[in-house]
């Protein structure tokens, strides 16, 4: 007898015996539903049996619990928890709790996401390209495509209204941006010609080319490009949300933080400051330390650092990913006298108590917490995948999409392209890797269409502008393996060194480039990497 259990109030299993019965009240269980009929030989309910959910609901509701339900292989007792669950809960919890327990359900989520009618397999719309996201892979990618393919239908899905330029809230709290001036409405950046379908994802259905939205409206296409971008689990930090604005807690991964940031450098003339960095992998991973910098610096020219102790508590093991940018950084961590704390996790804070307690996870050695008393701290959260994509048919084992990274085709789908964070291919997480993405996924799916292998590459460029101090940045370019990818020649930039000239890049030149050029399909310094094809 295999027990899955699916939820505090459910547990499945294959088919039982009589004898099984006695074990599983010794188990706990107080009730037993059986979910199947005589002489079954599918594994998924008919038309018929569909009305029974109504019965298992009402069943979960009046049995005392918690209740155990067995079918043939356990599908049947999942399938009817997740119809009794669809008006309750999102369906991404319902795939990702029957998927925990081994049973995906994918196949049947626009049932679920339906409340458990028959789905039609036909689609509300149907598109020659659908970009799942409106961020700046999806913007730029539809852009990209739109010029190489006019005559294509295109949409975008996305829920947000607005459309934020997120490099420019590292500015924003170091009192150099206004957060404003970061933001632009989602209306006014869709390409012309590309339809905006300002709706959810619930869930995907590659077999038949669907994308669901929330309220089960059906989505059609004919090649599919994900880019969703990556969730900020905040939650996953016992008491944060609680005390993120206030108490000294803030964090330059949200538009609405930003400003408190710079708000609270300002204010600081004595004690503690810490600046926190969670596991990898996450967007923009020099964000963390470049807050640090940016305040470090503020109070260097207030003359007050000599009364600021600044503790960067980095749950990995090294200050940056590639070490020819090392050396650079740490003259900035001995200018600012930081301290460097590796292998400290940020768990939980009590905002009130402004104490924050961290898990140090040294190799080889049992983790330990360690509480941290504060007066600011600035977080970075975790980073996961949207739930949507973590539960669905294109996910890796770990949650993020699945795709060769060199060409950004799915590796199992292969109308389906991705780009941007949400994306599995080992490169830094960064606007300035979606800006070269983006290009090379225009190009194999134009190629595709035509019938054609891939034609273009990625070569896992990312681009990470360390704002050391006011005025100087170190502009770290690198791809897949740490290879240094410098975009400038050395005596105009060298990525090494902090310079002023990156530094102009960064607060003049960047915030162009990305609202008339990147999201506009004009490809500067971004062209595709072509693919060599051996002579015959």
């Amino acid at each position: 007898m295999e027990l899955k259990r699916i939820s505090p109030e459910l547990t499945v299993s294959p088919q039982i015996s009589a004898s099984d019965v006695e074990t599983l009240k010794a188990e706990g269980f107080r009730s037993i539903i059986c979910n199947r009929p005589d002489g079954e030989g599918a594994d998924q309910p008919s038309f018929e049996e569909i009305r029974s959910a109504a019965e298992f609901a009402t069943a979960l509701q009046k049995l005392p619990g918690p209740v155990f339900a067995y079918c043939r292989s356990g599908t049947r007792s999942a399938t009817m928890w997740s119809l009794a669950k669809a008006q309750s809960m999102p369906i991404a919890e319902i795939l990702g709790a029957t998927k925990a327990a081994g049973y995906d359900l994918n196949g049947v989520a626009r049932r679920i996401a339906n409340g458990g009618k028959t789905p039609t397999d036909t689609g509300d719309a149907k598109f020659d390209v659908v970009i799942v996201g409106g961020g700046a892979g999806g913007i730029s990618v539809a852009a990209s495509i739109k010029a190489r393919k006019p005559d294509l239908s295109i949409a975008i899905i996305d829920p947000a209204d607005v459309h934020y330029y997120q490099p420019g809230w590292t500015m924003v709290g170091a009192g150099i941006f206004e957060a404003q001036d970061t933001a632009k409405t989602m209306a006014s950046l869709i390409p012309q010609g590309v339809k905006w379908i300002m709706a959810a994802v619930a869930a995907f259905e590659p077999a038949n080319n669907a994308v669901i939205l929330d309220g089960c409206r059906v989505v059609k296409y004919d090649r599919l490009v994900v880019c969703p971008g990556i969730k900020l689990a905040w939650d996953q930090i016992e008491g944060l949300e609680e005390t993120l604005g206030r108490n000294g807690v803030t964090s330059n991964y949200r538009y609405d933080l930003a400003p408190y940031t710079w708000q609270l450098v300002q204010e600081m003339r004595e004690g503690r400051a810490l600046f926190t960095q969670p596991p990898m992998p996450i967007k923009c991973a020099g964000a963390p330390q470049k807050a640090m910098y940016l305040s470090g610096d503020a109070w260097f020219r207030r003359g007050v650092l000599k009364d600021i102790d600044i503790q960067f508590m980095n749950a990995g093991g090294v200050l940056f990913g590639v070490k020819d940018y090392v050396l650079a950084l740490e003259k900035y961590i001995e200018k600012y006298d930081a301290t460097l704390n590796f292998f400290h996790n940020l768990v939980s804070v009590d905002g009130s108590a402004k104490i924050a307690v961290f898990e140090t996870s040294k190799p080889d050695i049992t983790p330990t917490r360690v509480e941290v008393e504060f007066d600011m701290m600035h977080v970075c959260p975790p980073q996961v995948a949207p739930d949507f994509i973590r539960v669905s048919p294109l996910a890796d084992a770990v949650g993020w999409v699945d795709v060769d990274q060199a060409t950004l085709r799915h590796k199992t789908h292969e109308n389906v392209w991705s780009l941007g964070d949400v994306m599995n291919a080992p490169n830094a997480k960064t606007a300035a890797a979606a800006r070269k993405q983006a290009p090379t996924v225009a190009d194999n799916l134009v190629a595709d269409i035509a019938g054609k292998s891939a034609v273009s590459q990625y070569d896992g460029y990312g681009s990470c502008p360390l704002t050391v101090e006011r005025g100087k940045i170190v502009l770290a370019e690198f791809g897949y393996g740490g290879v240094l990818l410098p975009s400038f020649p050395s005596f105009l930039i060298d990525g090494t060194k902090p310079s002023r000239a990156a530094w102009f890049l960064k607060e003049k030149m960047l915030p162009a480039i990305y609202w008339q050029a990147m999201l506009k399909g004009k490809e500067w310094m971004a062209k595709p990497k072509k693919i060599k094809v051996a002579a015959e």
